[in-house]
């Protein structure tokens, strides 16, 4: 019961703050300008900092073990990668794929990760280390999927137009092929390159690198004043979720959310679960896996896909269900691997 409370204490309020967001912009406080810029300060300022906090001030070092380290890292990179191919065979509308991928694989890592462990170990355990070795890639891998899914879904509207334009004409062919889908190809490639390079939350996540690995000390004023930008990211990020919710396209968009969902919390822990246990992980570390495997979708999908051109109404719906239902999965699996003996 006490895990549950903790789950709801920590999943419940992100989801009331959400609910306060729409409310607002159904009243008028809110409107689409104020959407729009603060959806653009969260993505380039608050979140770049907030993440450049966590990973900086992370110690690393005391706890450092390599198995842990490859483990987060190999499975971060298969469930993204597997996630994204199968996304793109099974959904037949491509402007999808991206927002569906990213929301179903990425997790609140860094948000709920060291509260999460710090409530059950009375210290953060585990959680920095996870952090430090899957976040950076939860960025590079979220915007080379959301780059190519961009380009892949402007590309079929395309195709779908110029097939509709055509319809009914004897030369009604579309031979968009050959040379054009090769260059198209190197220049998603380059273009994903860029927006790496150019992605301001992964600039904040290398920024912090060289003071966990090194172990340096932010002065006390400059670190008091990070802290202070990174406190915004969060519910400013929520209530700009919450404002953009359009609960009539989230309902026609209702079994991709569920099944992106049910990856998430569910899916995803059963399916890794056993190697991580296979690998003799136990305690903590078990605990920070099932953080960066099943916690719920993290806000920071939504402003990344709206930002690149993906599905934010895909992507608010399934922050808004996996936040929900989280408080129930994640104490699930606390519960299993408590009868299990294995935290």
């Amino acid at each position: 019961m006490a895990d549950f409370i903790f789950s709801l204490n920590a999943t419940l309020p992100i989801f009331l703050i959400m609910v306060l967001g729409w409310f607002l912009m159904r009243i008028g406080l809110f409107n689409k300008e104020f959407n729009k810029v603060a959806d653009k300060y969260v993505f380039k300022v608050a979140l770049p900092v907030l993440l450049f906090k966590d990973i900086a001030t992370a110690d690393i070092r005391s706890d450092f073990n390599l198995t842990f380290v490859l483990f987060c890292m190999v499975t971060t990179t298969i469930m993204f990668l597997a996630i994204w191919r199968l996304s793109y065979i099974f959904i037949k509308d491509k402007t999808q794929v991206g927002a569906f991928a990213q929301a179903s694989a990425r997790g609140s890592a860094a948000v709920l990760g060291i509260a999460f462990i710090n409530n059950i170990y009375g210290n953060s355990g585990m959680a920095p280390l996870m952090i430090v070795s899957a976040v950076p890639l939860y960025n590079i891998l979220s915007v080379i999927i959301l780059t190519f899914s961009a380009d892949m879904g402007k590309a079929a509207e395309k195709k779908s137009a110029i097939c509709a334009d055509e319809e009914g004409k004897e030369s009604g062919k579309y031979s968009g092929k050959s040379s054009s889908a090769k260059d198209s190809k190197n220049s998603n490639i380059k273009k994903a390159c860029i927006n790496v390079v150019k992605n301001p939350i992964i600039i904040g996540i290398f920024l912090g690198l060289p003071f966990s690995i090194f172990g340096i000390n932010i002065p006390a004023i400059p670190l008091k004043a990070v802290t202070s930008i990174a406190q915004t990211a969060t519910p400013i990020a929520l209530l700009v979720v919450g404002a953009g919710f359009e609960g009539a396209k989230a309902i026609k968009k209702i079994k991709l959310t569920s099944i992106a969902t049910f990856i998430k919390l569910v899916l995803l822990p059963l399916i890794f679960f056993p190697f991580a246990i296979a690998f003799g992980f136990r305690s903590s570390e078990l605990v920070a896996i099932l953080v960066m495997l099943g916690s719920p979708t993290t806000v920071t999908c939504y402003i990344m896909a709206k930002n690149m051109g993906n599905d934010e109404v895909l992507s608010s719906s399934i922050v808004v269900m996996a936040t929900l239902l989280s408080s129930v999965t994640l104490t699930g699996w606390i519960f299993v691997l408590k009868v299990r003996g294995l935290i």
